[in-house]
């Protein structure tokens, strides 16, 4: 059998990923401004161990040796997001140039190590003053990104090496505009798909308008997908995870690949269907340079509407109770395959488990759950690769444990541990796991 690493070819992208507000912090610091999730890391309740990212993993303070733990892992890309508020405060009216210097140097210091700079213009913190004037759920917002966007571009876009407009528009739609238990913490199915509308079409109008900039950057969207499943071979069970994976999945890829929202969707939303002008949907189904994925788990759904708990039935979870199952990986990429002729290049730009390995040893975290999660996965994206889906790289979620959204700092998903107390950066047996792969994949 041929090695894991012997399946992936010369070129193919190996980094791993952060988003600004789980890592930065400097939440106040050379004219940031406030963004929603600094605001809903304030209300009551909301974060579980009540923090916030006003230090995080005071990233922005330890660039340099930070870039440089990034370039010891021997990967040769590393995707980051910018915060929007760091650079425009409110999120529209006067640009912050210190902002963007922050930036520049990340992405200076990533090419001066060899590595691939691939950054994320939304990874969820909106400006609080665009969400003061109603957020995603207020059309202007769709054409103050464009604006943002072009800004980031003309200062950055000669050296990176992918542009993606949002990171993950069902999680800002659903957990935060209907489930309300991520910023902004609203409520509300009918403003949540008007939302999730904004979204993808300020991505559409950004290509359009990146491009006619005369973008040198490869752009595209990354989306979090899971494949889904009956609970059971019962036909009820089978209608109801069509209908889950309609939802969730197909509600972002057949606008994007086919200029539609799905008709079954679209009739169960029935008054609280999005809004959509004329043009709209051309504009969302611009042609991308690559779609990045982010896979965790599969989805289980059944009829009765219960949930499926794996941990219940004894199957192996992560520490967020996900099941770990690999093959749902290759499941899901042979289905955006079919789904979608002439789709482009596919890069993972998340996958990875929290575990409780949060005790260093020795001064060392041995995580042996999450070497074996991370290889069964990349062996998903081979199987899949070699089901000619085209596959063009991988991305480890995450760099360093960090801010984990409602759970604080609770849970635990880097390949580096951090002690917050002294901000100590240890690799875990993973980081070492990982770079040996890479290695070896190297030859």
């Amino acid at each position: 059998m041929t090695p894991l690493h012997r399946q992936f070819p010369p070129g193919f992208v190996w980094g791993v990923a952060t988003s600004s507000f789980q890592i930065e912090g400097a939440a106040h610091e050379d004219g940031k401004g406030e963004s929603i999730w600094d605001r809903f890391c304030r209300q009551p309740g909301a974060i579980a161990d009540a923090s916030n990212g006003d230090v995080a993993c005071d990233h922005f303070h330890r660039l340099e040796s930070d870039l440089d733990l990034i370039a010891s892992l021997g990967v040769n890309a590393y995707r980051f997001s910018i915060a929007w508020p760091r650079v425009q405060p409110q999120g529209h009216g006067e640009f912050n140039p210190k902002g963007l210097d922050f930036y520049e140097r990340l992405v200076d210091g990533l090419k001066a190590r060899g590595i691939q700079a691939w950054a994320t213009l939304n990874h969820w913190d909106l400006p609080q003053g665009l969400q003061d004037r109603g957020g995603w759920n207020d059309r202007d917002t769709v054409h103050r990104f464009v604006d943002y966007a072009r800004h980031v571009n003309a200062r950055l876009g000669d050296r990176l090496a992918g542009i993606t407009t949002h990171n993950e528009p069902w999680v800002i739609a659903t957990l935060g505009h209907d489930q309300g238990n991520f910023a902004p913490g609203i409520k509300s199915r009918k403003i949540a798909t008007q939302v999730s509308h904004h979204l993808l079409l300020s991505h559409g109008l950004a290509l359009q308008a990146l491009r006619a900039d005369g973008a040198k950057s490869p752009l595209g969207i990354v989306l979090n997908l899971a494949s889904t499943v009956p609970a059971t071979a019962m036909p009820a069970d089978i209608a109801a995870a069509d209908l889950a994976d309609s939802r969730g999945r197909r509600w972002y890829t057949d606008p994007l690949f086919k200029g539609h929202y799905p008709a079954d969707v679209m009739a169960e939303l029935g008054a609280d269907a999005p809004v959509v002008h004329d043009g709209d949907l051309a504009a969302i189904a611009q042609p991308m340079d690559y779609l990045g994925v982010n896979y965790y788990t599969r989805t289980v759904v059944s009829a009765s509407g219960e949930d499926w708990n794996a941990k219940g039935r004894g199957l192996p979870v992560s520490d967020m109770d996900w099941e770990i199952y690999p093959q749902g990986l290759t499941d899901l990429l042979c289905l955006l395959k079919r789904d979608y002729p002439g789709l482009p290049p596919v890069y993972i730009t998340e996958n990875g488990g929290a575990f409780k390995d949060d005790a260093l040893q020795h001064g060392r975290v041995q995580d042996d759950d999450r070497i074996a999660y991370l290889r069964e996965h990349i062996g998903a994206v081979a199987r899949a690769m070699a089901q000619g889906v085209p596959m063009a790289g991988y991305m480890v979620w995450s760099l360093m444990d960090n801010f984990e959204w409602s759970s604080g700092y609770l849970k635990r998903f880097g390949i580096v541990h951090v002690d917050y107390a002294t901000q100590a950066r240890t690799p875990k047996a993973s980081a070492a796991w990982y770079r040996a792969f890479l290695r070896d994949w190297r030859g």
